[in-house]
C-alpha cells in the first residue's frame, strides 16, 4: 500500500495499528496455485497460526483454501467462518489423547505426530482416518528456533520408526489416509526441499491407501529490497513432475498439499507505530515508539529482520536509528538502521507484519493489544477494535480476603490476671 494511505490509516484508526492488504494476499495464493498447476489436484491448507483474525480466515475461504489448525481452539475458531470440517486439517504438537478425540468428534482431518498418541487412537477410533506427520531429520529452516524437521526435533515420527507405524496399523486396523512433514520456515534452497520430500514419497509407498501427501510449507519472502527468497515457481516445476511420477508408480492420483503461512500473509502486514521520543546519548539515537516486543516479538525473539520506513518524512535525510519499543525490559526492533530522518509524533512502518505478529502479542505491562484493519479493494475495515481498560480486566475474579486479626495489647497488671 502507498505511505500516503497508511499515513491516512493511522490518523484514523491510532496507533499502534496492525493493517492487511487482501490484494497481496490473493496475490500471493495466485502465484503459489499457479506454480503448481501442473498437478491433477491440489490443496492450500492457510496455516492459521500465522494470522487468526476470523475476517483474514473468511477471506481465504472465499479463495478456495482449507485451514490448517494446531490447536482445538483453532478448530473453533476457524468452525465460526462456516468452512465445512473436512477442509481443515489438525496438527497439534504432543497434546493430550482427550484434545485429539475432541477435535475428532467435530469432523477435521486428524494429523499425529507420536507413536504413543497414534497407539492409542487407534485402538479406540480404527475406523476414523489419521494422517502421520514424519520427521525427515533434514536441518532446513532460517535458523535453528524455526527448524523443526532435524534430527532432534520434537515434532514429528522420525523416519527410523516407520516400522513402528506399520505394526501399530497392522495391530489396530486404523486407515492411514496422509503422510506429512514440515521441516521449517524461510527456506532458500529448493534442493532442500526436494530431498526432504523424496523422503516423504518413499514413505508414502510404504502406506497402500493414501489420499494425500502434505509437504508443509516453509517457504521463504523477502524482508527487504534485493533480499533472497525461494523460488516458487522452479520449485512447482520440479516438485510436481516428481509427484505427478510418484501418482503413475502409486496407482492412484492422490492430492500434493501445502501449508503456507507466512509466504500468503507475511507481505500483506503492515504495522504502524508512533514515535514518543527522539533520544540522543553519547553514541546512538533512539526513536522511542508507542509499542514493544509486546506487540512485535519476532525481532527479540528470533532476531528477525523486519524493513522500518518514516512514512511522516519518505523524502527525509537518511540517518542511524535505533528503533525500541516503550516496554520496561530491553525491546529492540532495529539497531542503527538507515531511516530518513525521524521526528517525534512521526509514524514509522514496520513490514512484513501480516504473519506471526498479531498472532504472538500480548498484553505484558498491561498494554492494550492493537487494532487491526484490512484493506480490501481500496476499502478499510476495522477488524479488531482497540483493546480498553475493560478487556484487560475481563476474567480477573476479585477476591475478598479475610482480614489479619490484630492482636490486643495488654498491660502488666492485666496479663498477670489472666
Amino acid at each position: 500500500m502507498e505511505k500516503s494511505q497508511l499515513t491516512a490509516l493511522s490518523e484514523k484508526y491510532g496507533s499502534p495499528l496492525y493493517v492487511y492488504d487482501t490484494d497481496k494476499i490473493e496475490s500471493q495464493y495466485k502465484r503459489l496455485t499457479d506454480a503448481f498447476s501442473g498437478v491433477k489436484s491440489l490443496k492450500l491448507n492457510y496455516a492459521v497460526k500465522a494470522l487468526s483474525n476470523i475476517n483474514i480466515l473468511k477471506f481465504f475461504k472465499s479463495l478456495g483454501s482449507g485451514l490448517d489448525t494446531v490447536s482445538y481452539q483453532e478448530v473453533q475458531l476457524c468452525l465460526t467462518t462456516g468452512i465445512a470440517p473436512h477442509d481443515i486439517i489438525y496438527t497439534p504438537n504432543g497434546v493430550s489423547l482427550t484434545e485429539i478425540e475432541e477435535v475428532a468428534k467435530l469432523g477435521v482431518q486428524i494429523n499425529i505426530d507420536n507413536l504413543s498418541i497414534l497407539e492409542q487412537f487407534g485402538q479406540k477410533h480404527p475406523n476414523i482416518p489419521v494422517c502421520v506427520r514424519i520427521n525427515p531429520h533434514i536441518m532446513a529452516g532460517g535458523n535453528s528456533k524455526i527448524s523443526v524437521g532435524h534430527i532432534d526435533s520434537k515434532f514429528g515420527i522420525s523416519i527410523h520408526q516407520v516400522p513402528h507405524i506399520k505394526r501399530v496399523v497392522e495391530n489396530t486396523g486404523m486407515n492411514i489416509n496422509g503422510i506429512h512433514m514440515h521441516t521449517g520456515s524461510d527456506i532458500l534452497d529448493i534442493d532442500t526441499f526436494l530431498r526432504a520430500s523424496d523422503i516423504l514419497f518413499d514413505v508414502a509407498r510404504q502406506f497402500k491407501n493414501i489420499d494425500f501427501i502434505d509437504f508443509g510449507s516453509g517457504f521463504k519472502v523477502p524482508y527487504k529490497e534485493g533480499d533472497i527468497s525461494t523460488d516458487i515457481e522452479q520449485l512447482g516445476l520440479q516438485l510436481s513432475e516428481r509427484f505427478n511420477e510418484f501418482c503413475a508408480e502409486y496407482g492412484k492420483d492422490i492430492t500434493l498439499m501445502f501449508e503456507p503461512g507466512k509466504f500468503l500473509v507475511s507481505e500483506a502486514g503492515s504495522f504502524l507505530a508512533k514515535v514518543n521520543v527522539v533520544k540522543q546519548t553519547t553514541s546512538t539515537v533512539f526513536a522511542h515508539v508507542d509499542s514493544g516486543f509486546n506487540h512485535l516479538v519476532r525481532p527479540m525473539m528470533y532476531d528477525s529482520y523486519h524493513h522500518i520506513t518514516n512514512i511522516s518524512n519518505p523524502t527525509g535525510r537518511d540517518r542511524y536509528y535505533s528503533v525500541v519499543g516503550y516496554i520496561c525490559e530491553t525491546d529492540t526492533f532495529a539497531s542503527n538502521r538507515r531511516i530518513a530522518e525521524i521526528s517525534e509524533e512521526d509514524i514509522l512502518c514496520f513490514h512484513n507484519a501480516g504473519a506471526y505478529c498479531f498472532s504472538m502479542a500480548s498484553n505484558y505491562n498491561s498494554r492494550y493489544i492493537p487494532a487491526e484493519v484490512m484493506v480490501h479493494k481500496g476499502t478499510d475495515y476495522l477488524i479488531r477494535k482497540r483493546q480498553t481498560i475493560e478487556d484487560i480486566l475481563h476474567n480477573q475474579v476479585v477476591v475478598d480476603l479475610p482480614q489479619k486479626k490484630v492482636l490486643k495489647e495488654v498491660s502488666e497488671k492485666e496479663f498477670t490476671e489472666a
